[in-house]
């Protein structure tokens, strides 16, 4: 298959000191299937249904109704990846795979980087509800979860004061993301993009906002620049070190602070912004979202979830909706829940931006 690689035009977020680039690009390439993923406890044991019990949490939830819902999700599945085998059951209080969540993605700051940012909270809330309402009609045995998911630290085309082309929001716009949450119960997603920086660097900065019981968290790949190029120039990545780091990170503050689990979204679509997927740990504190977060015609799009996230599988997934990118070829349109729902495996996570 030949590569087909597509790219949105970069976005300044609109205030004086932020001169902030957001790129997507979506690109399909040949993948070779591998294993599924490690469990991270060395007492798991495979049950009949994929997943696999622990002292600790097997009697915690619902074990049949989890098991049931994940061979839902799987949707027919054939090829032995899913629903992912030996994953350990979560803690109480676990949204996946229970709820679908669906999200508003953006920036407080930006009318360009989403819904999130682009019309006032009523307006939004109005807009979001529409499409919940629209998975409860496609989907009527999976309740929906409504959240916002907030970009906390944007990538930069320019260097700024510690040359690491990374502008950090304010708490106080952080706090206004959790105050618009509120207004409809949500739940909130932190999302960082860490550009010349590391995550070990910046997911400490808003550990306050992690300790909540109602905010996850969102990393970026796309403008992690290991290699020290600029944002926007090039596509990022992750290891799976980095991923284990967040979630070893997560799990902590879960259980130092008696939490319920923490949705971990990693943004995807490519093949080389997630490396080395098989060694990433599965935890029952954490409970992890690979999310394609390609734009384009529904073709390209179907084509980068087969090849990235139905190939790789890590544990649940997410597919994104541009409304505005997707429109930009023929057929010029969205793709509907409806169709989501005829994915291999069904995404649980959806956003929209």
């Amino acid at each position: 298959m030949k590569n087909r690689i597509h790219t949105t035009l970069t976005i300044a977020i609109a205030f004086a000191f932020l001169g902030s680039l957001s790129s997507c690009t979506e690109s399909t390439s040949k993948t070779n299937g591998m294993s599924n993923v490690k469990d991270s406890t060395a007492t798991q044991t495979e049950t009949s249904e994929g997943a696999a019990e622990t002292e600790d949490n097997a009697s915690a939830i619902d074990t049949a109704r989890y098991n049931q819902k994940n061979r839902e999700l799987a949707n027919g599945d054939t090829s032995g990846k899913w629903p992912v085998k030996k994953q350990p059951y979560p803690l109480p209080g676990a949204i996946l795979p229970f709820k679908r969540i669906v999200v508003f993605y953006g920036n407080l700051y930006s009318k360009k980087m989403g819904a999130l940012g682009e019309y006032a909270p009523k307006e939004m809330w109005r807009m979001l509800n529409a499409e919940v309402k629209k998975w409860e009609k496609a989907d009527p045995k999976t309740p929906v979860q409504p959240g916002i998911h907030y970009i906390a630290s944007v990538a930069s085309g320019t260097p700024g004061k510690d040359g690491f082309y990374i502008n950090r929001m304010p708490e106080k716009q952080i706090d206004s993301a959790l105050a618009i949450a509120k207004m409809h119960n949500a739940i909130v997603f932190l999302d960082i993009q860490v550009a010349l920086s590391t995550i070990q660097k910046e997911l400490p900065r808003i550990e306050k906002y992690l300790k909540m019981p109602n905010v996850h968290l969102g990393i970026d790949p796309e403008f992690s620049m290991k290699t020290g190029a600029r944002p926007g120039s090039k596509i990022g990545t992750y290891d799976a070190a980095d991923i284990n780091y967040c979630s070893d990170y997560l799990a902590k503050l879960v259980k130092e602070n008696n939490l319920p689990p923490k949705v971990f979204v990693i943004h995807r679509f490519t093949q080389k912004m997630v490396t080395n997927y098989q060694n990433i740990k599965l935890r029952p504190e954490v409970q992890m979202v690979m999310h394609m977060d390609g734009w384009g015609e529904p073709e390209l799009k179907q084509g980068t979830y087969r090849h990235f996230i139905h190939k790789e599988p890590v544990q649940f997934t997410g597919f994104k909706i541009f409304y505005k990118n997707d429109l930009k070829k023929a057929p010029n349109r969205l793709m509907t829940p409806e169709e989501l729902l005829k994915l291999k495996p069904q995404p649980v996570y959806v956003q929209y931006q």
